[in-house]
């Protein structure tokens, strides 16, 4: 995979359109998580720093195509301009005639892409209007990468096409972690469900040589290999498919780890009496809930064996404490072993940072994706879009 990024262009005079993902939470109008701005700013800065006028493109919901003034990106613009330390221009109609009066230190940010219809359509009429304002564009929102849309694909088939810097950061950390990453290579995979994340064990099982698999989805196995698991979240149907994605591992040499003991309860509620079982032990009436000690200390074995680390989805149900331990357990011997630089750690997906926030962890992975459904289907292998058209 190879992309052009902002030191392969001058930008000297030259307006860029830069597709950002500034798709943040508003509580009350006003925003209350900072952290998708926060990520944009070195390539805002970079780009005015190397002589260019930036003119940010983004969606904020989904309106479909229509005009929904909750949905305006100027309720985004306070924040913007405290992340930016700068004015930004506003730019809600006229675009041609605001953006060529934009001045050399200014910053421009246009209403939401999403109100046009031909934006999720991948309209090349809208894009080619989006193309006629400036003379360069960069990709800064892998998050959206995984969709065909104008702004993310047709667009940077239109002009001269760059990865911005948060792009740059979340291709190379993918790319060290699954393209051509130092082994041995452990995939950690959570979450409720076996049935979505059918595409992504299937390719993990062919590209890491250890997978852990936690949460309702190792209830799932669990229960395929006849294991009792009493009143335990799990997809009884998938058992045929748990039972192939184990032997397709083991065909190509993929070592599969689950639950070697357990945490049941029979509430799930903060503070419901628990106990620690092995793992064939579940009463009828209880539901597993977490992974216990001795799970945690195989897993600490298998990162210290291993040189890059791939992390998505909690090993339980941390959201309430104590079924928290095994997640924040082997976040921390994550977190320490990369700290110490023997580990490659690449994690990502809502539960997931979450997770690893909630563990104190996440500052000393070598990366955090704030991508969700793109981090997602880049692991399932797929190809995503608005990467393929930045590919030199």
């Amino acid at each position: 995979m190879v992309w052009k990024t902002l030191d392969d262009v001058s930008l000297i005079g030259k307006r860029v359109l830069v597709r950002v993902d500034i798709n943040v939470p508003i509580e009350d109008g006003v925003v209350t998580d900072t952290t998708r701005i926060d990520r944009i700013v070195p390539t805002v800065h970079d780009i005015l720093e190397k002589g260019g006028r930036p003119i940010l493109l983004a969606h904020f919901g989904r309106p479909k195509g229509k005009i929904v003034p909750e949905m305006s990106l100027k309720h985004i613009v306070p924040s913007l301009e405290s992340a930016l330390d700068r004015k930004v221009v506003f730019i809600d109609g006229g675009y041609r005639d605001a953006v060529e009066r934009l001045g050399r230190d200014e910053v421009a940010l246009l209403e939401n892409l999403r109100f046009n219809p031909g934006e999720e359509q991948n309209d090349k009429g809208f894009a080619e209007r989006l193309a006629s304002l400036g003379h360069v564009y960069v990709n800064d929102a892998f998050s959206a990468a995984h969709r065909a849309h104008s702004s993310t694909e047709a667009l940077a088939h239109l002009l001269p096409a760059f990865a911005g810097r948060l792009m740059q950061a979340e291709l190379s950390a993918l790319e060290a972690a699954l393209g051509k990453p130092t082994r041995p290579v452990v995939a950690v995979v959570g979450g409720a469900k076996v049935s979505t994340k059918l595409d992504l064990l299937a390719n993990l099982v062919e590209k890491t040589d250890h997978l852990v698999i936690g949460g309702g989805m190792a209830n799932t196995f669990l229960a395929a290999q006849g294991v009792a698991i009493g009143t335990s979240l799990a997809e009884r149907e998938m058992t045929d498919t748990a039972l192939e994605i184990l032997a397709k591992a083991e065909k190509v040499g993929c070592k599969v780890h689950l639950p070697k003991d357990i945490v049941v309860a029979r509430e799930f509620k903060a503070g419901a009496a628990s106990e620690t079982l092995p793992v064939a032990a579940c009463p009828g009436d209880a539901m597993i809930l977490d992974a216990g000690p001795e799970t945690v200390a195989a897993l600490e074995t298998v990162f210290d064996s291993c040189k890059t680390l791939l992390w998505n989805g909690p090993l339980g149900a941390f959201e309430i404490p104590p079924f928290d331990m095994a997640t924040n357990a082997a976040a921390a011997k994550a977190a320490a072993l990369t700290k110490a630089g023997h580990l490659t750690s690449v994690a990502g997906g809502g539960d997931t940072v979450a997770a690893l926030n909630g563990a104190d962890a996440a500052k000393d992975f070598t990366y955090i994706s704030t991508a969700g459904g793109a981090f997602l289907e880049w692991m399932e292998g797929k190809t995503l879009p608005g990467v393929a058209a930045l590919e030199a």
